[in-house]
């Protein structure tokens, strides 16, 4: 087993790369750091680790580097590497997945406009990248419904007879040599115009042939225009509050559940919201740095900045990305204003995405035997928690101490385990003690089992309690004093939801706030809690119950028992007929009638002195 500690005293402080690796020497993790020591020493030493980190941390046996010269080098590398390992707990784009841009070179004497998906440093404008929701043809149909430019690929040096789109208008025939390179032009910058974002001109060019065809009575090309216009408006969106209109976005966010991770992008050009679209990875990385390198590396950026506060190293992305497309790109992580709204808009849309992915029972086993394993890879559990066991409890300044025992099996509730107590030996408010006595119960039915109570009888192969150290502490003392150290025990504490293990009381853990283990243990302890709030107002309502009616002359413990047992309530005893209270022992028609008489009488001396 490698010492990580005395490993790390000579890992250097230079940029470079880092790989994780598994006890069969096999790659499960690359990344980059500005210094190689203070990265690595994040992993081994203790602290609080996210899921990311601490699900990959369970397999780690070994790590390596490699020195780099620069941070952007590291970058590199790392992009590299990942690409011919694809290391398990790596984000890793799919089939090298690239967007549609539309290409116009502006040198050409008459420029058209071309569909690419490798962008080169060839001199000419590039526009998109377009989303799966926006489909590339409709971007030439609109083009060429609302501007007269060529869709051919015609030798433009020797004059020729124009085609059948120059009859119907949709091309000004600069193949027939009458149109002037100037006059051309100033059509294709129009274009150029609106796919920077200026939708204006388009709209009024449509609407204008859809109003000129309705006029003349053809009504199947008015509608044609009409379907046009709304592909527009699907196809440009919103103008982005506070935006200006010159402002061309990316932005990427990202959520992760421990198991697999979703990252959108929304796409922002001339200050309109124009694209955006979810991916759904295996990989769990801790930061999009890598992500973002390998996208733009098939996607070459042609916005002017990039919004993501899931980068490790902006600068370094920067740099790299400036280097990949000749020109300066910003990567911004804002604070605060109309990008910090984009970014969190980003993260609903991924959050969103995370949560819906896969079949329906797909995403149930996720959060059912997917957070069990997943709780037992985090803590490093002894056993799968097939069985969990969660108490909680319940009182009112000290008064009515209830508590509650739930029971989860295969992430699951298991209702007809459900037990709960009446706390009998702690006298006063004393959670502690009232834990310790409830846990006390239930091992003493453990080791000594009732087989007709199949709950009290099950071995429990994880117990939470809810609450912190304190109440962890005397559940221990519980399990020691019936020696059922063999079972594993934590707490979840609201306020923080700092998970305390049995086997190291005071080291808390933090499990991410996204990750399926921890959203298993608060369903677990809001059941619990729901459980035993309920079961103290029950008793709570009974207790007061019995006492009005004690002070009704004539009614002992027997009689406000049996009426309670009979009509529930205080409530409807008042309700019910004579008739019917008068079947139960020791009551007749008149003595029922009296009873309510002497009942609404009890209520009216409490409600005057309240």
């Amino acid at each position: 087993m490698v010492n990580f500690k005395e490993k790390l005293k000579d890992v250097p402080e230079n940029p470079g790369v880092y790989l994780m690796l598994d006890k069969d020497d096999n790659i499960i993790y690359v990344g980059k750091a500005k210094n190689l020591k203070n990265r690595l020493r994040q992993y081994f030493h203790n602290s609080v680790k996210t899921v990311k980190v601490m699900a990959m941390l369970d397999h780690v046996a070994d790590f390596r580097y490699i020195i780099c010269g620069s941070e952007v080098d590291a970058l590199v590398t790392e992009n590299n590497l990942i690409k011919k390992h694809t290391p398990q707990y790596n984000i890793l784009l799919k089939d090298d997945k690239s967007y549609p841009f539309v290409r116009i070179n502006l040198k050409e004497d008459y420029p058209s406009i071309s569909l690419v998906r490798a962008l080169k440093n060839d001199g000419a404008k590039y526009f998109g990248p377009y989303m799966q929701s926006v489909n590339i043809r409709d971007i030439f149909d609109l083009i060429h419904s609302a501007f007269p430019i060529r869709d051919c690929n015609r030798d433009m040096t020797k004059p020729s007879r124009p085609c059948l789109n120059a009859h119907l208008g949709r091309c000004v025939a600069p193949c027939s040599g009458k149109v002037t390179k100037e006059e051309y032009r100033k059509e294709v910058m129009r274009v150029v115009d609106f796919l920077k974002g200026n939708d204006r001109e388009v709209e009024r060019v449509l609407t204008d042939k859809m109003m000129e065809f309705a006029d003349k009575e053809n009504f199947e090309v008015a509608l044609k225009y009409k379907e046009k216009l709304a592909v527009l408006e699907k196809v440009v969106r919103k103008q982005v509050s506070a935006l200006p209109k010159d402002f061309n976005l990316d932005v990427f966010a990202y959520e992760t559940n421990g198991v697999k991770t979703a990252v959108n992008m929304l796409v922002v050009r001339g200050g309109k919201l124009v694209g955006g679209e979810n991916s759904v990875y295996d990989g769990i990385d801790d930061s999009l740095t890598s992500y973002l390198y390998q996208f733009y590396k098939n996607n070459p950026p042609v916005c002017d900045e990039i919004i993501t506060d899931g980068a490790d190293d902006n600068k370094a992305l920067e740099d790299a990305l400036s280097t990949l497309v000749g020109r300066k790109i910003h990567v911004l992580s804002p604070k605060q204003g109309v990008r910090k709204q984009l970014l969190d808009l980003a993260y609903t849309n991924a959050h969103d995405a995370l949560e819906k992915h896969g079949t329906q029972e797909e995403r149930k086993t996720l959060r059912t035997k997917g957070a069990v394993k997943q709780l037992a890879d985090l803590l490093s559990l002894k056993t799968l928690p097939n069985r969990i066991e969660c108490y909680d409890i319940s009182h009112v300044s000290g008064v009515d101490k209830v508590s509650s025992m739930v029971v989860f099996e295969g992430g699951e509730p298991k209702k007809s385990h459900y037990r709960k107590f009446k706390i009998k030996t702690v006298e006063g408010n004393n959670d502690f003690a009232s834990m310790k006595e409830t846990l006390s119960r239930r091992l003493e039915r453990l080791n000594n089992p009732d087989e007709t109570d199949e709950s009290f009888a099950s071995v429990p192969d994880l117990i939470v309690i809810d609450g912190g150290k304190g109440q962890l502490s005397y559940a221990l003392d519980a399990l020691a004093l019936y020696g059922r150290n063999d079972i594993e025990i934590l707490s979840l504490a609201e306020r923080e939801e700092e998970v305390f293990l049995g086997r190291a009381p005071k080291e808390s853990v933090m499990l991410s706030k996204d990750s399926v283990a921890l959203q298993l243990l608060q369903r677990i302890r809001d059941e619990a809690h729901r459980f035993a709030i309920t079961f103290h107002r029950n008793l709570h309502a009974k207790r007061m119950s019995e006492s009005v009616l004690r002070d009704v002359p004539g009614i002992g413990k027997k009689k406000s028992a049996d009426l309670l047992k009979k009509f529930g309530s205080v409530e409807n005893i008042l309700h019910a007929k004579d008739e019917d209270i008068a079947l139960l022992d020791g009551f007749s028609v008149q003595s029922a009638t009296k009873l309510k008489v002497g009942l609404q009488k009890v209520l009216d001396e409490r409600k005057s002195n309240d």
